[in-house]
């Protein structure tokens, strides 16, 4: 038996009696309490939605990129790659699954409070959410994973999602050619959040045509004669659309001035109501930071928190001196801000402001905003390379000057209280001459 979930964005969305009920789990059910752009519907009122509905249009865009595939490409799947229809269907049910989950280990007010996780001790780099979900599947998810009889047909272990989902190596090498579809420059994932954020914010930037991208995805192989998913030449355009669109969303909506105050205002608040819910734990070390994705206890505590938690503490008056200004929507002001492109020269004059708010006492934060729209390398998305023989591939930079040519952004901001603003331009007018 199939349900259907209404969905604004691809319409009705299909699920398996297995897949319901890991949905129906209170562990899947927490992401409906976890909005998907944090506090950004203060500046955009209709970016209200959740993680939830992201995860289940993850899934059912991936599951369409998929069949698109298995489709136009079966007999090359099978005679060259040795696929058949059970293996086939084993990878889809896995590749579903994994999306599904691939956010369950989002913190409060997604991320937003992922500054606020462990440095991971083999790396050396701070925990993101993914290492939370793969263990979320791994500590939390594994009876309902394993134990429903629909997993008979497939014998999917959680252990092999939760790898799927962090990149780790899988069981079996030939779902490493599904993984880009959850976790590449050209995934479902950001397939379905750059639609789903422009429509609840409103905007037009991150419109692109997801069925023309359908259509032109299929299997090649790479130098190194490893099958990899790539686009046919009639989709270089549509690509290029998604990641000026990405790049759009980014300048737009994620790295709006305002939106970007309040997300440090909520990771400061979490980091106040994490001090005193965690003060009396003698497991947790670091008392401002989420527990570690390294035990079934660490993860107990985790899941504990979300945006209902945190908002109801800041409501009780717990959120210190940042939930009193989420409260009063008194967010810090920006009042210097570099280019997008910063120069060295853009930098050192961002320093010396900084350098004299703190001299003179002036409160505040400096936020760096910065991505990457397109990696070039080894991430860089691969295309038919024209000849039509041997399906071979070339990067997409080597195709299209306009993705080679997009710059990376990279801009610092200043903010201080709004009281403070007046005085601090006064300052910045005053560094500036003495710098020209």
């Amino acid at each position: 038996m199939h349900y259907e979930i209404r969905d604004p964005i691809h319409g009705f969305i299909q699920i398996s009696e297995w897949e319901r009920e890991i949905i129906n789990h209170p562990v899947f059910q927490r992401l409906r309490r976890i909005k998907q752009l944090a506090w950004t519907d203060m500046v955009y009122p209709g970016a209200v939605h959740n993680r939830f509905e992201h995860s289940l249009g993850v899934m059912h865009v991936a599951s369409r990129i998929f069949d698109a595939i298995a489709t136009k490409d079966k007999q090359f799947l099978v005679s060259k790659l040795n696929f058949n229809d059970s293996g086939l269907d084993h990878d889809r049910v896995m590749l579903r699954l994994a999306c599904l989950l691939h956010d369950v280990g989002h913190s409060p007010f997604s991320h937003a409070g992922e500054s606020l996780m462990l440095t991971n001790p083999e790396t050396g780099k701070s925990y993101k959410h993914e290492h939370y979900s793969a263990a979320i599947v791994r500590y939390a998810l594994k009876d309902v994973i394993e134990d429903h009889p629909l997993n008979e047909n497939y014998k999917i272990s959680a252990e092999e999602v939760a790898q799927f989902i962090e990149g780790s190596k899988p069981k079996f090498n030939r779902v490493l050619l599904w993984r880009d579809l959850l976790s590449s420059q050209l995934d479902a994932d950001r397939a379905d959040y750059l639609l789903r954020d422009s429509y609840h914010c409103g905007v037009t930037y991150g419109h692109y045509d997801l069925n023309r991208l359908l259509v032109t995805m299929k299997v090649g192989f790479t130098e190194i004669d490893n099958p990899t998913l790539a686009i046919e030449e009639g989709g270089i355009h549509v690509a290029e659309a998604l990641i000026l669109a990405r790049y759009q969303m980014f300048t737009q909506v994620y790295f709006q001035h305002t939106r970007r105050a309040y997300d440090h205002h909520i990771a400061d608040a979490i980091k106040t109501l994490l001090i005193k819910e965690q003060s009396s734990n003698p497991e947790i070390v670091e008392k401002d930071k989420f527990p570690a994705p390294t035990s079934p206890n660490g993860i107990k505590h985790y899941l504990a928190w979300d945006d209902w938690r945190v908002l109801g503490l800041i409501a009780a008056g717990y959120g210190g001196e940042a939930g009193t200004i989420l409260k009063d929507r008194k967010h810090y002001r920006c009042v210097f801000k570099t280019p997008e492109h910063a120069t060295p020269r853009d930098i050192d004059l961002c320093d010396r402001i900084g350098d004299e708010f703190e001299r003179l006492a002036i409160p505040g934060f400096r936020d760096s905003a910065r991505s990457s729209w397109y990696k070039l390398g080894n991430e860089d998305i691969l295309v038919f390379d024209g000849s039509g023989k041997d399906r071979r591939t070339v990067p997409l930079s080597s195709k299209s000057s306009l993705v080679k040519g997009l710059l990376p952004v990279f801009q610092e901001r200043i903010y201080v209280p709004i009281e403070e603003r007046d005085r601090a331009k006064e300052i910045i007018d005053a560094v500036k001459e003495g710098v020209e």
